[in-house]
């Protein structure tokens, strides 16, 4: 994944969020609608979510734009991911980054049920930083995106940012390399249900001398992953069951059997 974009759903350039704001587009909201450019956050936001379902996008982001000009931080949120997937606008990293970190400075209180807006654009911002968004300022800064994937990963518990802190761990990015930190962050992510993480875990133990656990981990995690992560997890599920005995395989492929049968990886 992790290189692909982190999670999220997808307006012309000129609403130019970064230089001018939101405000500067004019409404054009159906009369019959029921909302306007006066209407609440939350009225304007459900607006945007119920014309986003419906394929009507450009409607949607006007509703979203206007909630955001009021503070609504899913109408944000949903912006920025318009942006970053040039989902029904033209795809702009770095608008939807500038919009991730205004929603991350903000911060979030404790049970706010901003949070998971919160969280899910930390980790967006981190993968922006691992990676970099061509021709903008924002330059690869490893240490920034590990810092980052550690907070949602250690005070919000989110799986796929423990997956790439293991990940990042494991391949010395941004700070120290550590097998056992990284099988730790890994491990944490597999037991919340991260396919990938499961994969990356299984493949590391297995390559330690657990045969059969690790391949276990590895089979389970190709039958439970999304399919843009099937072919790497299979890839490397392959590898190993090439690797091992027939003893160990039939061992294996009965555990895996097991926990997905108990709803693990």
């Amino acid at each position: 994944m992790l290189t692909t974009k982190a999670s999220g759903i997808g307006l012309a350039a000129m609403i130019a969020l970064g230089a001018v704001g939101y405000s500067g587009v004019a409404c054009a909201f159906d009369p019959d609608s029921g909302v306007s450019a006066d209407s609440g956050p939350f009225a304007l936001f459900k607006f945007g979510f119920s014309a986003y379902k419906k394929g009507r996008k450009d409607e949607a982001v006007e509703a979203y734009k206007y909630a955001a000009e009021k503070g609504h931080r899913g109408a944000r949120w949903a912006l920025a991911n318009m942006y970053a997937y040039g989902d029904g606008v033209i795809e702009n990293d770095y608008e939807a980054f500038k919009i991730y970190d205004e929603i991350a400075r903000q911060g979030v209180e404790p049970g706010s049920p901003d949070t998971g807006y919160f969280v899910n654009a930390l980790v967006s911002l981190a993968h922006y930083y691992q990676n970099g968004i061509p021709d903008s300022p924002v330059k690869p800064d490893l240490g920034a995106a590990r810092q980052l994937y550690f907070q949602a990963a250690s005070a919000f518990g989110m799986p796929e940012a423990q997956y790439r802190l293991g990940r990042m761990i494991l391949d010395g990015q941004g700070g120290d390399n550590s097998i056992q930190q990284a099988k730790k962050w890994l491990n944490r992510a597999r037991l919340n249900g991260h396919a990938g993480a499961a994969a990356v875990l299984g493949n590391l133990i297995f390559q330690e001398g657990e045969a059969v656990r690790g391949l276990a981990f590895m089979t389970a995690a190709l039958e439970r992953s999304e399919a843009q992560d099937k072919p790497w997890i299979r890839d490397m599920q392959e590898q190993a069951f090439l690797l091992s005995d027939e003893n160990d395989r039939r061992t294996a492929i009965a555990l895996a059997q097991d926990m997905l049968a108990k709803g693990l990886n």
